[in-house]
């Protein structure tokens, strides 16, 4: 896989237009970075290959989906252990409403994202009473 350093300005001009919006066709592209199409085409194809586009995703309005609260949740293991992280990561998987985990180490800040968007305090609750009673947590 190429580093960074090979990509030059045309490769970072196409990822920067992909990110802004991935639907853009190849001759839209081609005219924003100035390339012809089939060299555009061809690096995009590259830039695939070398595992910086790792796929394409819609954004979706959460407030049309219902999904209007935002939580952020500090959680706390009894035991910082291989066993103990795979564990954690099986009981997360099994909510679909948790989509983004970060592990913090040193001195944690106030709130870490775990549970991001909820459609309403009640399915918050059910939520974390799920995970509060797997036997990971103090």
């Amino acid at each position: 896989m190429a580093t960074i350093n090979k990509l030059d300005r045309y490769d970072l001009n196409i990822l920067a237009e992909l990110q802004r919006d991935a639907r853009i066709s190849n001759q839209e592209l081609a005219e924003r970075i100035g390339l012809s199409p089939s060299p555009c085409s061809r690096r995009v194809k590259q830039l695939e290959d070398d595992g910086y586009i790792l796929r394409q995703v819609a954004l979706l309005d959460r407030k049309k989906l219902g999904l209007t609260l935002t939580a952020y949740v500090q959680i706390g293991m009894d035991r910082h252990t291989p066993e103990r992280f795979e564990h954690f990561e099986s009981v997360i998987n099994q909510c679909p409403e948790v989509l983004e985990c970060s592990l913090v180490t040193g001195q944690a800040p106030a709130t870490d994202p775990l549970a991001p968007f909820l459609p309403s305090t009640r399915i918050f609750q059910s939520t974390m009473h799920m995970l509060s009673t797997a036997p990971l947590f103090v």
